[in-house]
């Protein structure tokens, strides 16, 4: 085992610095913050995302900036349900710490290597609102720094497992600049009453250089040998995998210098890197191919969007690029004009692009679906004149949740029931997700579209055996939604796992495909599952899943690992942890021969 792995961290201070309002407050109460807004209009529609403030705001100038923030808004926390308790954040440790409490057997052919998660892990206690005499704007759900949550699998000669696990955050630039100041420093500029929302726009661009905070907090990939954490907001932050140190933001030599899809894609037989990345400023979306060894960007186009749509995910097959453009759109001019700056309208058309790898905007070939909210493709393919994508969708946006002065709770409990749940409203089971296929003629540019899963569980955050990216496969894996869980909480718990067998629907259009499901005990909701191959491997399946699992009734966080060969049965190891694993976002597992790093 590398000694690096069991390197010290820094201790966290969590203690979070209130301010209260101060008596200048009460004079300016009354004032229409309208009129305060309206001069920034014009202003707003100018001013780039990023620009360089420090060589034109002198210090003097922050510092007065920094005195009208702290005396005219005050950072409150978001308040957590009981039943969101494992959303909460924790601590960072202080070393890597060997775990010894397992039961079962870690497979004697499981794979060495890494399994990590990312996920928002919000400094200074939680979440915040910020307030003022222009209202209140709020972080979203989604929002937070990154967290890594990490576990080491390594084998010895001797075939026994040693396992390490260890957490920490990704030290972004503005982590580093909030945790110098030893407090809440960027106010939350996505959600909330429009005048607030501009007025914490404008601000931290003033004071920062910077909209937002870059949290780095959905995924973790590997590209080249080097590994990196990634949220849609920012460039990908480089990481050294063992000591989970921060490297740096990864522009790919400075041939990328814009947000950064949270799914990149290996293209099917050349092992380029296909990214993408959407702004709220044109170009919208682009799309670049790195080259194999992650040094340089052999492809950038503009494909020219006429709306920033939020495209999470896109998809890869052998010759082509697929572009989800769907009606979830983030939007400045409408925040200036009074509406939410992220917004899902459900009567905006949907399509979905497919353009050939190194093609232009010119080039792609457009197809109208009906529309739909689908933020993970599961895989893509050719078949004939065919390209068939498979993906998780429903009929709403869990991304941001409800306009400001609806009720945020029950807005997301509503939509999270049972889609044949006793209906009351048009909102309830908006937010169950299906396994869902599209198949897009390119010849005669038709397309055909029908539901692979039924409806005995909500299911999302697939995942696949990655040597089968972009090419026909039989097996994908879903978590899934405990949607009686998820409506009391308002808030997605996942309380299993399902194997979708794609292979036996073939040429049954019209019917459903076989599903299997492992489900958790009570009250055990799983977070950031992956597939880990067998090496070598004889079928597609050959391999396991392993995730980290909470029990809320004991307080407990374990590490499972499922046999997929036997999907429904109990796992093959379950691993205490040292320590809570909040709930998170995706998934990884890297194969890494430690047996190779050991000096002798």
């Amino acid at each position: 085992m590398p000694s690096s792995l069991h390197s010290a961290a820094f201790q966290l201070n969590c203690s979070l610095h209130k301010r209260s309002f101060s008596e200048r407050f009460y004079h300016f109460k009354t004032t229409d913050p309208s009129s305060i807004l309206k001069p920034f209009s014009r202003d707003l529609q100018l001013l780039p995302l990023q620009i360089d403030v420090c060589k034109t705001i002198k210090n003097t100038s922050l510092k007065l900036l920094d005195a009208f923030v702290d005396s005219f808004f005050e950072f409150v926390d978001q308040p957590l349900l009981p039943s969101q308790s494992n959303f909460a954040p924790v601590d960072e440790l202080k070393e890597a710490v060997v775990v010894s409490s397992i039961e079962g057997e870690i497979p004697y052919d499981f794979s060495e290597g890494v399994y990590v998660r990312n996920g928002a892990n919000p400094l200074f206690g939680g979440l915040k609102s910020a307030t003022s005499i222009l209202g209140r704007s709020s972080h979203i759900w989604v929002e937070g720094e990154g967290m890594l949550h990490v576990l080491y699998f390594d084998k010895g000669s001797d075939g026994n497992w040693t396992v390490v696990y260890n957490n920490r955050y990704v030290e972004t630039e503005t982590f580093k600049l909030e945790k110098q100041r030893n407090k809440p420093s960027f106010l939350p500029a996505i959600e909330g009453s429009s005048a607030a929302v501009v007025s914490a726009y404008l601000l931290n661009l003033l004071r920062f250089g910077k909209v937002n905070k870059y949290i780095s907090n959905t995924n973790v990939f590997e590209h080249a040998g080097k590994f990196y954490s990634v949220a849609e907001n920012h460039i990908p932050q480089e990481i050294d995998i063992f000591t989970l140190k921060t490297l740096g933001n990864w522009d790919v030599n400075g041939s990328w210098n814009r947000p950064f899809t949270s799914h990149p894609k290996r293209a099917p037989g050349t092992g380029e890197l296909v990214v993408m990345g959407v702004d709220a400023k044109e170009p919208f979306m682009e799309l670049g191919v790195i080259s194999a060894d992650g040094k340089r960007m052999v492809h950038k186009v503009d494909l020219k969007l006429k709306r920033c749509t939020l495209c999470h995910d896109f998809g890869v097959t052998q010759r082509y690029n697929l572009i989800l453009d769907f009606p979830l759109t983030l939007d400045i001019y409408r925040l200036i004009r009074g509406g939410p700056l992220i917004q899902y309208n459900k009567e905006d058309y949907a399509r979905i692009g497919i353009m050939p790898r190194y093609g232009d905007a010119d080039s792609i070939q457009w197809f109208e679906v009906e529309p739909n909210c689908t933020f993970h493709i599961l895989n893509c393919f050719e078949d004939g004149h065919e390209v068939v994508v498979w993906g998780c969708k429903a009929l709403d946006s869990i991304i941001p949740g409800p306009d400001m002065g609806l009720n945020k709770f029950e807005w997301f409990s509503r939509r999270f029931r049972h889609i044949e749940s006793d209906i009351n409203t048009a909102e309830d089971g908006l937010l169950f997700y299906r396994c869902h296929e599209w198949r897009l003629n390119m010849k005669t540019g038709k397309t055909r579209e029908r539901y692979l899963s039924g409806t005995e569980f909500s299911m999302d955050m697939p995942m696949i055996n990655g040597d089968f990216t972009g090419v026909k496969n039989k097996y994908g894996y879903t978590q899934i939604v405990d949607s009686e869980a998820s409506s009391i909480s308002g808030m997605t718990k996942y309380g299993g796992l399902a194997k979708l067998y794609f292979a036996e629907s073939e040429n049954k259009f019209d019917e459903l495909i076989k599903v299997e499901y492992h489900k958790f005990e009570k009250n055990t909701f799983c977070t950031g599952a992956a597939f880990v191959p067998k090496r070598p491997s004889l079928e597609e399946d050959d391999g396991w899943i392993i995730t980290f699992v909470h029990d809320e009734d004991t307080n407990v966080s374990k590490a499972c690992i499922i046999d997929t060969k036997k999907f429904t049965s109990e796992p093959v190891a379950k691993i205490t942890l040292p320590c809570r694993v909040p709930y998170g976002f995706h998934g990884a597992f890297m194969p890494i021969p430690f047996s190779n790093l050991k000096t002798p």
